[in-house]
This record gives structure tokens, sequence and C-alpha cells, in this order.
């Protein structure tokens, strides 16, 4: 009996042994998971300042909107440097989607399942409590019992040594010697009693200890096994998604520096310098005069360059048509995004209204440059008409009949884009549409027998006098109304001050354009309240700007 009680001493002791062993390794395991998470975080911290620092260098070294160093990438060096400058651009968007999706594919994802995994490792430890502190209780009743058994035991050795005593004492009466028989006998029975139920306690306890060490600790130890498998299984998955989330954009990177490598390749085709002696914005008052009479021709003069051929304001008309190029977004917003639609129906009403608005001032801007170009065209013909010499009449008609389509395509999308506008609860600009629409006036073309054109119109001619007369006052100049849209259009953008802060209360990714993400606790400053569409403009610390939705915040504005 003793040797089946030590037996039992022995195995939980060693149930005990393994149970610490494998509570400490599971706990391991979780606690690697939880620092292959906090690594995979800084590394897109990394990513993302890094893609921040390459934006920041190339808006430094972008040139300027109407600068000299605009102007001067028309050499192909320069537009070269300017490709590259555009392929660093999308690198660094490359490395910010390497960012959010190793963020949000492994990140979120095993944040999520670590969880899992805490909560099914307490239950499965937490039976693993209760089946031990059950065994441990049927064994402090098998301990009693036993005690119980040897105190009575003693007591009955007792009374027979008592009884026999006092059975062969001659001075004890028979009424003596048969109660001492009584007593003994009754403290016999009370310690069979005993013992009978110590057998029966040792015998429940056995069984509850094989049920413990050969079924319950085995079947809990097994569920943590397959709960530490699972686990295993799933940080390989993130191991490999470590690798393939940055060969997933390694084509894209591969382009871009494809890119730069074509923008040098192009460096090895010779340029000559001729092409820009005649530059729109210091032109020779001699050949550009509008109603100056050139030089008769002589021999001395030479032939025409054949650079010009035998129309030289053509050519000029067409290197200013060169350097002016359509308005480029403020390099803040430039970012990978998903596929739009045209509408901007995609974003918060606000912002969708702010784009909108953007777009319409962009057309707005297009349709100004094809109007100052139809003047210019005008002007030309009239010039060609009085001084044959410089050039043919006729050859310009290709050149307005082109303009004039384009002039009536951009005003269709400016229609289109303010209807837009209106029903987004949005208004366009009146005087951005009066100058827009002020060259409605019927243009009339006809050709003389010599095969030229003569065009009149009320934007490009200058008013009459009473006297029939041309004036000159108001005659606008075609370079300065072509430049006119450079003087403020990319200058820095002010920073609105903030109006209080926000506190957010969970996470938000920011995957959609012109949105930002946060994390749970960040303290973010407010730079435009909600306007009722549920999205709130905010700004981080660094300059980093967009919205996020109103619900996941916590905001205290300023008095």
């Amino acid at each position: 009996m003793e040797s089946v009680l030590l037996a039992g001493i022995s195995w939980s002791r060693q149930g005990l042994d393994q149970y610490d062993v494998i509570d400490k390794h599971t706990q391991s395991g979780l606690e690697l998971v939880e620092k292959y998470v906090k690594f995979v975080k800084e590394r897109t911290e990394i990513e993302q300042n890094y893609a921040k620092q390459l934006r920041n260098l190339t808006k430094k070294y972008h040139p300027k909107r109407g600068s000299r160093e605009e102007l001067e990438c028309r050499f192909s060096n320069h537009q070269a440097f300017l490709d590259i400058l555009n392929e660093m651009n999308d690198y660094a968007g490359q490395r910010e989607l390497i960012a959010e999706n190793m963020m949000m594919n492994i990140c979120i994802e095993l944040t999520k399942y670590l969880q899992e995994l805490k909560m099914e490792r307490k239950t499965h430890l937490s039976e693993a409590k209760k089946a031990q502190q059950s065994l441990e209780s049927t064994y402090k009743q098998l301990d009693s019992s036993k005690k119980r058994f040897e105190r009575e035991w003693r007591e009955a050795e007792k009374s027979a040594q008592y009884a026999e005593k006092t059975d062969q004492d001659i001075n004890a009466t028979k009424a003596d010697v048969e109660k001492a028989k009584q007593q003994a006998h009754m403290r016999a029975h009370i310690a069979d009693e005993c013992k009978n139920d110590y057998a029966a306690q040792l015998q429940k306890y056995n069984k509850e200890q094989s049920q413990f060490y050969f079924s319950d600790m085995p079947l809990i130890f097994n569920k943590l096994q397959d709960m530490d498998e699972r686990r295993v299984k799933k940080l390989a998955q993130g191991y490999v998604l470590f690798s393939d989330t940055e060969k997933q954009v390694t084509p894209i990177i591969g382009k871009c520096l494809e890119g730069i490598t074509k923008a040098g390749a192009n460096l090895h085709q010779p340029q000559s310098l001729h092409t820009h002696c005649c530059s729109p914005l210091s032109p020779s008052p001699s050949s550009l005069t509008p109603f100056s009479t050139p030089p008769a021709p002589s021999p001395a003069n030479g032939p025409h360059s054949p650079k010009f051929g035998r129309d030289p304001l053509s050519y000029c008309l067409k290197e200013i048509n060169k350097t002016v190029k359509p308005r480029i977004s403020s390099f803040r917003t430039l970012r990978r995004t998903p596929t739009v639609s045209e509408d901007f129906g995609h974003l918060p009403p606000e912002q969708r209204r702010k784009r909108l608005q953007q777009k319409l001032d962009d057309i707005g801007k297009e349709l100004q440059k094809e109007v100052d170009q139809s003047e210019a065209l005008g002007k030309m013909k009239d010039v060609y008409e009085k001084n044959p010499q410089m050039g043919d009449p006729a050859s310009l008609a290709p050149q307005i009949t082109q303009t004039a389509q384009n002039m009536e395509r951009l005003r269709g999308e400016f229609n289109k884009y303010e209807l837009w506008l209106t029903e987004a609860g949005g208004r366009g600009d009146p005087l951005l549409r009066r100058d827009t629409s002020r060259d409605d006036t019927h243009r009339s073309h006809s050709f003389n027998n010599n095969g030229s054109t003569h065009e009149s119109c009320s934007v490009c001619d200058p008013p009459l006098s009473p006297d029939g007369a041309q004036s000159d006052e108001g005659t606008p100049d075609p370079s300065q109304a072509i430049y006119a849209e450079f003087d403020d259009e990319f200058e820095e953008e002010e920073l609105v001050p903030p109006i209080g802060q926000c506190t957010a209360m969970y996470n938000f990714p920011g995957a959609s354009e012109g949105t930002i993400a946060m994390q749970e606790g960040e303290v973010l400053s407010v730079v435009e309240e909600d306007k009722g569409d549920g999205w709130t403009r905010v700004r981080r610390a660094n300059g980093d700007e967009g919205y996020i939705p109103t619900s996941y915040v916590s905001i205290s504005l300023g008095k």
C-alpha cells in the first residue's frame, strides 16, 4: 500500500515538471511571434522614412514652374535629369507600397492571430490546472484517511493489551474483564472500518491519478502541441511574406531603374544648339515685330537656315508650344494609388469638391493657353499677308483648325467637370468661365486668289477706333499671355494652422487616396473639421496631411 502511494507521488512530480516545461516552451513561442511583429513594424517605419526622404529629395531638385531651369528642360540632358527625378518619385511610391503591404499582411494578421493563440493557451493551461487541483484534493483525502486509520489501529492495540492484562489480574472482577474485552472489540471494529475507508480512498486516488496522467494531461499536452505547430506554420508564412512582399514590386522597381538607364542612353544622341537660337522669351525686334517691314532679301544675306526653312515665325510658335507644359499636381499628393474614377467619386465629398475645382482650374488654364495661341496665330497670319516673303498664310490653316478643335474639346471637358462639381455641392468660378468663354465670337475664314487665308476675330484683332483704324491700346503680348499662368502656380503651399487635436481610438490603414494611416493612441493635429461627410482632415508632426474617419478619433478643438 505504501509503495503504491510513493509511486503516485513520484508520478505527480514528473507531471509537474513536464507541465512547467511545456508552459515555458509555449510562452517562448508566443514571445517570438511578438518579437517578429515588432521587427516588421520597425522595418515598415524605415521604408516609410526612406520613401519620404526620396520624395523630398525629388521635390527639392525638381524645377519650379516658370523658372529658368524649366525652360532649360528643352535640352535633352536637362530633360533626362527630370526623367530621373520622376522615376525616383515612382520608386519612392513602391517603397511605400512595401511598407503598407508588410503592415497589412504581416503585422496586423500576426497580431490578430497572436491574440487568438494567447486565449487558446490560457484555456488549455486552465484545464490542466483544474485537473491538477482535483488530483491534489483527492490526495489530501487519502492522506487524512491514512492518518485516521493509523490512529485507530494504535488505539485498538492498546485496548486489546488492556483486556488481556485485566483477564490475567486475579483481583479484577468478572465485570471488569467483560468490559475490557468489549472495549477492545469495539476499537478493533473501528480500526477495521478505518482500514476499509483508507483502502477505498487509495483506490480512488490511484484511479484519478491514472486518469490524470494517462488521459487528461496527455490530451491537454496534445492540444498545446497542436497549437504550437500551428503557431510555427503561421510564423513561417510570415517569414515568406517578408520576402514575397518585396518580390511583388521588384518588376516595377526594375522598370523605374530601366527608365533611369533609358534617360542616360538618350543622351548619346547628338543635339544641335542651333535649335534654340530663337528663344520665345527674347525675340529679335527686327524679325518678330508684327507690323515691321523686314529688309529686302539679297544674295549677301545668304539662303535661309534649313531649320527655319521659309517659315521662321511658325518655328518660333512651335518652340513656344514646347515650353508650355500642362500643370503638374503638387508633389505632396503624388502617390501610387489604385485606378480612380474620372469624377473622383471614390473620394470623400469635401475632398471630391476640392479635386473637381482643381480640375476645373487646370482645364481653364489649358483653355486660356489655346486662346492665347489662337491670338498669336491670327497675328502671325496678318504678318504673312502683309509680308509674303516671311511665309505663306495658308500654311497656318492646319494649326488654326487644330487650335479651334482643342478649344472645343476643352470647353466640353470644362462643362462636364462643372456639372459634376454642381452635383457635389460646389460651384465653379464665374470669372474663370468669363475668361474661358470670351472667344465665342464667330471667326470667318476666306481664301483669296493667292491661296492665303484671312481671319476676322474679335479676340485676336485690336479694337477699332471711331474712324475705323485699329487701336494699339490693350493689344496683348502673346509671350506674356502664355507665361502669365506660371506666376504663382507652383509656389510652396502655406500650412493651415491647426484648430485642435485628436487622439486615435482605433487603427486606420489609410489605403485609399487622400487618406492617412494612424495607429491607436496616436495624437494628430486637426486641420479641418468634419463637414458632415464623416471625414476629418488632420496633420502629423512631420507635415503629412490626409483624411481620417471622424468616428475613429476623439477630437478636442481649441478654444
